[in-house]
């Protein structure tokens, strides 16, 4: 069974969770469902891996971050009338929110809502219980909430924000072909960047505070400045360059990258240093592009690095134990390093898209089997 699939999100910039947005829906495209995109706020930011265009109808609703507007909730009923769609999925804590109201003007068969973090707020913690408290009240509109990781799933469902008779956990995917290592590629890239022979760290991410990339900064001082690409655009920017001056740390901000696969290759290490996730998206890349990582203790992350065998994952806001973790990884012998990348790559299969996309095909035939 076919159907049509709204994919609601709260925006469409560049983030880990609007990318497996792009992504879903590019795969369920390609799988036969009638698919469209729905963004409360913004327009198409990237495309999906390899530039292809992507063809498939993006609707925005004109919301502005941190200004609500009743008008956008009208839109979304207006348009989810007219396109009638069996199966609406929303993703992010607004999205699901509006998805859910909504559902009370508009004959929808099957809503799911998606989690994408442990914490689906901003940097003020004590909004979490309001955020926990809302997604309680309107639980009931939902048929199914989803987490993309247990821990995140295990979290919602302790503070009573979700059924757990009502929660899946379905985690990220990926494209694990397109990271695949490939010696000649890491050659170009290391000698495009100037990285001769160094061993070359990399992080990537929003430059938030979520991230946490000052203890990353702090850690690479510590162990002497090594390079360390920094992957990504964000708030903290200046902030973060004239730290990393200071601190004398050789990091090197490349921006927003689009060929994240690229990079990777040219990399030795991925570090991750954040402080708030879900299941990170980069870590499970780095996963299927054998790139033994250090990451902190936070989210998901322990579903996708296993301690001492595809990285090392150490305590969050501790500078010390980061630095530690990743003199280690650095200091192994190659033979060793090698039997990590081995086994990232063997666990990493499990993340991938095609894989995921069918794990959402069986849970919309199964839902919308009982709805119909």
């Amino acid at each position: 069974m076919k159907a049509r699939v709204v994919l609601l999100v709260t925006g469409l910039t560049p983030g880990g969770a609007e990318k497996q947005v792009v992504h879903l829906a590019r795969e369920l495209g390609g799988r036969g469902w009638e698919v469209s995109i729905v963004s409360l706020m913004g327009k198409l930011k990237h495309a999906p891996p390899g530039g292809a265009c992507f063809s498939l109808p993006i609707y925005t609703l004109g919301m502005r971050a941190g200004v609500p507007d009743p008008r956008a909730l009208a839109r979304l009923i207006g348009l989810l009338n007219r396109l009638r769609p069996q199966i609406l999925h929303s993703h992010l804590f607004h999205a699901n929110l509006a998805a859910r109201v909504a559902r009370l003007w508009c004959p929808v068969p099957v809503e799911i809502s998606s989690i994408h973090s442990m914490a689906e707020s901003g940097r003020d913690s004590e909004r979490i219980w309001l955020r926990d408290l809302i997604y309680r009240v309107t639980g009931p509109l939902a048929d199914c909430t989803t987490a993309v990781s247990r821990a995140a799933g295990e979290r919602h469902a302790s503070a009573g924000a979700v059924r757990r008779s009502r929660l899946r956990i379905v985690p990220n995917g990926v494209d694990t072909a397109a990271f695949r290592p490939d010696p000649q590629r890491r050659a170009r890239v290391r000698e495009r960047l100037g990285l001769g022979s160094a061993f070359v760290w990399l992080a990537a991410g929003r430059l938030m505070w979520k991230k946490d990339y000052p203890t990353l900064l702090r850690a690479c001082a510590a162990l002497g400045s090594p390079v360390v690409l920094i992957a990504g655009e964000g708030p903290q920017e200046g902030e973060l360059r004239r730290m990393a001056r200071d601190l004398g740390v050789d990091a090197r901000f490349l921006g927003r990258v689009d060929g994240m696969a690229e990079l990777m290759k040219a990399a030795d290490g991925l570090v991750l240093s954040s402080v708030v996730e879900g299941l990170p998206v980069v870590l499970v890349e780095a996963a299927a592009g054998g790139l033994p990582a250090v990451a902190t203790d936070c989210g998901g992350v322990r579903e996708i690095v296993r301690d001492g065998e595809t990285g090392f994952v150490v305590p969050p806001r501790d500078p010390a134990a980061l630095a530690a973790a990743m003199s280690r990884l650095a200091a192994l012998p190659e033979a060793e390093r090698e039997a990590m990348s081995r086994a990232a790559r063997e666990h990493a299969a499990g993340f991938d898209l095609a894989a995921i996309a069918a794990q959402w095909e069986s849970l919309y035939r199964e839902l919308l089997e009982r709805a119909l």
